[in-house]
């Protein structure tokens, strides 16, 4: 698969995490959900970063 569509895949589930994380720390009591929805996100963003710079 070409990079370019996997980080454009990987910035789209990143996007999806973000909104997640916003709603959750606002509609959830348990901050650790938010934490754990958040870490995720955050390890695909990563994850893209390093694939954006090791296929130049």
């Amino acid at each position: 698969m070409n990079p370019d569509k996997i980080r454009g895949i990987l910035n789209l589930l990143f996007l999806i995490g973000a909104l997640a994380s916003i709603i959750t720390y606002f509609a959830v009591d348990d901050k650790r959900i938010f934490f754990y929805v958040c870490a995720a996100s955050l390890f695909v963003k990563v994850m893209e970063f390093f694939i954006r710079f090791t296929h130049r």
